[in-house]
């Protein structure tokens, strides 16, 4: 018996062992970001220039990378979700297209990517005081400029949209997370949290986890605030969205009263990342946001709030994209 206790006990200590450095493998591998020389390298292989850079605020520093030149009339501001970083959207800023209409800015949310991995900021509101250092310089150098955001990242931008309603002129929501408590939380989340995970869980997932438990409640803090919105609105979502529900659409609708245009799609058979699956459709709807917001800044937009869904029939599927008044 005692033989078989101590075989026993070794080999819970061996398990323990080899599960602490799987993690801590997970945690250098699992990061979904580049360096610095690796992005560089992903836009040298296609001809491009990448230019990346740093600020601090807040005592943190934050990273954000542009391409394209100060001469285009326009300028597109991505924000990534979680978990994910400014990468994300290398191939819209690598785009031959975008590239010829505007001047692309991303930036690694704090939190992610180069800028504080692992040190999360739930508060939406000062997730966008840290990015306002690059909305401000922005901001002054021309006009328009189109907010991009993904799944979380939405959130950020239409709160910077509210916080800041003279500095944005467009938004382009993809997969939006807009309503408290309308997204999936899995069951083990809260449980992410205890000491004993938490500091074994990759830093980037650690971020994502505190994001997403803060999430319903920083969303119900800018309840106030959505009629301060008053730009073209393009909001575009899977119509098979599993983890931010498809009821934000018409949260969407309800509470975006002050937009001079809403236009929400649901694309059939699409779940949550859309951003990959559709970027054809993304970057044309970016485009036409460019020349809504231009007609909006010279008061030509008309006010337009039809919505475009992908309405389901009784046997859960998808009939072809109808318009809802």
């Amino acid at each position: 018996m005692k033989r078989a206790a101590r075989i026993l006990l070794r080999i819970t200590i061996v398990l323990i062992a080899l599960f602490i450095i799987t993690l801590l493998i997970a945690d250098r591998f699992v990061q979904f970001r580049m360096t610095d020389e690796e992005y560089n390298k992903y836009f040298a292989d296609k001809g491009l220039k990448a230019n990346i850079s740093y600020y601090n605020k807040l005592n943190r520093t934050i990273r954000y990378a542009s391409s394209g030149n100060d001469t285009s009339s326009a300028t597109i501001l991505f924000i990534h979700g979680a978990p994910s970083s400014f990468s994300y959207y290398r191939d819209y800023m690598t785009d031959s297209t975008l590239l010829q209409h505007a001047s692309m800015f991303a930036v690694d949310r704090a939190g992610y990517g180069y800028s504080g991995l692992g040190n999360a900021e739930p508060s939406i509101e000062k997730q966008v005081q840290l990015i306002m250092p690059v909305v401000d310089s922005l901001n002054k150098i021309h006009h328009p400029l189109i907010v991009v955001g993904a799944s979380y990242g939405t959130s950020i931008a239409c709160r910077l949209a509210m916080d800041h309603p003279g500095m944005v002129d467009g938004l382009v929501l993809i997969a939006p997370a807009l309503a408290p408590g309308e997204e999936k939380i899995y069951w083990v989340t809260p449980y992410i949290e205890w000491p004993i995970f938490h500091w074994f869980v990759p830093r980037m997932l650690q971020t994502a986890n505190i994001e997403k438990i803060r999430h319903k409640e920083e969303l119900t803090k800018m309840m106030p605030y959505w009629s301060n919105i008053k730009v073209p609105v393009i909001y575009m979502q899977g119509a098979d969205d599993d983890l931010v529900y498809t009821s934000n659409a018409q949260f969407a609708k309800t509470h975006l009263t002050n937009v001079p245009y809403l236009n929400i799609k649901m694309i059939p058979n699409r779940g949550h990342l859309i951003a990959f699956s559709e970027r054809p459709a993304i970057k044309e709807s970016i485009l036409k946001m460019i020349d809504l917001a231009n007609l909006n800044i010279a008061g030509k937009l008309q006010r337009d709030t039809s919505i475009h869904m992908a309405q389901r029939n009784n046997t859960g599927g998808t009939i072809p994209e109808n318009r809802v008044d």
